[in-house]
């Protein structure tokens, strides 16, 4: 994957396929203090501690369709190649929380890429899940929350919807050139 938001893309399924109702992102820029990290949180089935502690081997997977599970084991190389690690907990009946980090002026760390249309996608394609997106660049932040945006559309409307999906990816790429201070 060239992109950090692919290998996002690839944990939130993990959460999809956990059965998760409620999936949070959080991903923190700090050119500053040379930090960049981004936290996938869930409150999907979990794994039990013998899973956590082989998780990061390519060769154990839980699907069925295939025999390796490539997304945490390439996530934990990325992420040590470019000064960084991961984190993960999780418990079983209560949810998942991985958390990558990595150098952010490591030559090696991969750029953020299209943020925005992972999210699209996720929530267009998984409108009965919520979605909670945290983005911070230095001391600037922003948030997209699906709760309040049902609160908002009512019942009638759906994420899947071309026009919701193209407002919310609209409001993403405007709040991350304003928290980047319009430098993006």
């Amino acid at each position: 994957m060239q992109e950090i938001s692919l290998n996002i893309l690839d944990i939130v399924q993990n959460s999809i396929r956990a059965e998760a109702t409620l999936i949070e992102l959080i991903i923190e820029e700090a050119p500053s203090t040379d930090v960049f990290a981004f936290t996938v949180k869930d409150n999907g089935c979990g794994m039990d501690e013998e899973m956590v502690k082989r998780v990061t081997d390519p060769f154990v997977t839980t699907r069925t369709t295939r025999k390796v599970g490539l997304g945490i084991s390439l996530l934990k190389s990325l992420a040590q190649q470019a000064g960084g690690d991961i984190n993960l907990e999780s418990q079983v009946g209560v949810g998942t929380v991985i958390r990558a980090d990595f150098s952010y002026s490591h030559i090696d760390r991969q750029p953020l890429g299209d943020i925005s249309a992972v999210m699209v996608s996720l929530i267009s394609m998984n409108p009965t899940i919520d979605f909670v997106y945290t983005h911070s660049f230095e001391k600037e932040q922003f948030v997209l929350d699906t709760r309040e945006l049902r609160k908002i559309l009512g019942d009638e409307v759906s994420f899947s919807e071309i026009s919701v999906a193209t407002w919310i990816g609209e409001y993403i790429n405007e709040n991350i050139t304003e928290i980047y201070g319009g430098a993006k």
